[in-house]
């Protein structure tokens, strides 16, 4: 019991450096603070939810099981390899080689299931109902937006009491990173800063949300960008959209920039990050921050904009060069 009850007070996710970007900065006319959530030990922000969602469920679990094409799972693993619980992680088949490979170094039994991670989340389900395991969902659940609240109240710290963002960037898949986000801005009185919520072509399910005025399943998975591959965005992140005391714009970008941004952010800030994390990236690096205050969407003098680099496993220079030809052709 000893080890166990060591594990209670043990948190899984780092608190990470908030990096100022001298050629973002350039690009749009105001400083640039990047949240750096790659440097996790799972490769992504998702560590901070999943690891909170973990302690709070699975600490007497048999195993927890997981539907990822990667970041989710990989977190899911490291916390249950922390927590000396088995991981199960059940993945769509258009995940890379390379997850599954890491999945199971981190110790999880992985099964490939379906074509898109909706069919992976369907069997993970069924799994946890009759093996009696502990279901880990990557995006939907109060407490994993409470942990990823935390990277806002750690940019609190690492910005000073005189500071406030004249604006956050984020990625949206499902919306578990977006609703961590405004939990957060919540937590620590910024309401009244606005949220850009980046999605690339053919994974929107939220914009698509913002424009019908109603959640949407999209048909297909058909960008690149398969960790923002949810086909439904979860319903807490429409009900935020819809809310009059939040400003939260909707943008979207084409895979072919979001490979620019990851490329330019590997060329002038030595990090490779993984096309779900360029969508955010190409924020600043296809200009939509300067066009939103072009068009009178944010102000025109712009406080500091913070970044939120969700990071990503699903990543290699072998992947890098394969959307490079597949993208640029």
């Amino acid at each position: 019991m000893e080890g166990r009850k060591k594990v209670k007070d043990e948190v899984f996710h780092l608190n990470t450096p908030l990096l100022e970007s001298i050629n973002m900065s350039k690009r749009v006319g105001t400083t640039v603070y990047l949240k750096m959530e790659n440097t996790q030990p799972s490769g992504s922000f998702k560590i901070r939810g999943i690891g909170h969602l973990c302690q709070q469920l699975a600490r007497h679990s048999k195993g927890v099981i997981c539907s990822s094409g990667g970041n989710a799972g990989m977190a899911a693993a490291y916390a249950a390899q922390k927590m000396g619980v088995p991981a199960t992680i059940i993945v769509p088949s258009s995940t890379p080689p390379l997850v599954v490979q890491r999945l199971q170094d981190q110790g999880a039994t992985v099964k490939i299931v379906g074509k898109v991670w909706d069919d992976a989340n369907t069997e993970a389900l069924k799994l946890a109902e009759t093996e009696g395991l502990t279901y880990v969902p990557p995006f939907d659940h109060p407490l994993l937006w409470k942990g990823h609240a935390s990277m806002i109240a750690e940019v609190t710290a690492s910005l000073g009491p005189s500071v406030k963002p004249g604006a956050v960037v984020v990625s949206v898949g499902g919306g578990g990173l977006l609703c961590g986000v405004i939990q957060g801005l919540k937590d620590v009185g910024w309401t009244d800063v606005p949220i850009v919520a980046m999605e690339t072509v053919g994974a929107d399910c939220f914009n698509a949300a913002v424009k019908a005025g109603k959640l949407v399943t999209l048909d297909d998975i058909t960008s690149e960008a398969k960790c923002l591959g949810a086909k439904t965005a979860c319903k807490q992140v429409f009900d935020y959209s819809q809310s009059s005391e939040l400003t939260i714009i909707s943008e979207l970008v084409t895979d072919q920039q979001a490979l620019h941004a990851i490329q330019t952010f590997l060329d002038e800030e030595r990090v490779l990050v993984e096309m779900a994390c360029g969508a955010a990236l190409a924020a600043v690096y296809s200009g939509v921050i300067v066009r939103l205050q072009n068009e009178g969407r944010l102000p025109a003098l712009l406080g500091p904009l913070v970044v939120i680099v969700c990071g990503g496993s699903t990543i290699n220079m072998e992947q890098l060069t394969y959307l490079k030809h597949k993208l640029q052709s």
